[in-house]
Order: C-alpha cells, then sequence, then structure tokens
C-alpha cells in the first residue's frame, strides 16, 4: 500500500528500511524522503513504522529461540 503519495513511498519500502536499521520518521525521511511534501502521509507512516519495528523484534526473538510464552 503507498504510504506517501508524494513521493511513492510504500509500506514494505519502509518495512526494508526498517531492517537497514531506519528507526525513525527523520531516518524515513532521509532513507526515502517519506513526508518531505505535503505531510499528510507521517501518521500512517508512524504507525507503519511502528509495526515494522516490533516485528523485527519479535523475528529477532524467535531466532534466538526465546519463547515469550513459555518464560517464566
Amino acid at each position: 500500500m503507498f504510504v506517501c503519495i508524494c513521493n511513492q513511498v510504500t509500506d514494505k519500502q519502509i518495512c526494508r528500511a526498517v531492517d537497514e536499521g531506519a528507526s525513525s520518521l527523520d531516518d524515513l525521511s532521509s532513507a526515502l524522503n517519506l513526508g518531505t511534501c505535503c505531510g499528510k502521509c507521517k501518521n500512517c507512516a508512524k504507525k507503519v513504522l511502528r509495526e515494522a519495528i516490533q516485528d523485527n523484534a519479535y523475528a529477532q526473538v524467535a531466532t534466538a529461540g526465546f519463547s515469550p510464552a513459555l518464560s517464566p
């Protein structure tokens, strides 16, 4: 889905940027030009960014062999 129409930035591009180390809207703005035109995309971008960061955290935990459901 397009998050930033002005600069044709998609949610998949945001997820890829997070995989590469982006952790803030400023990082996304630098990497993808997200929110540099009208700025109406910033709220949606924040949501996608948070979800991507959370998904990465879960993936790191899963690959480490830790299961939160089984921890004391």
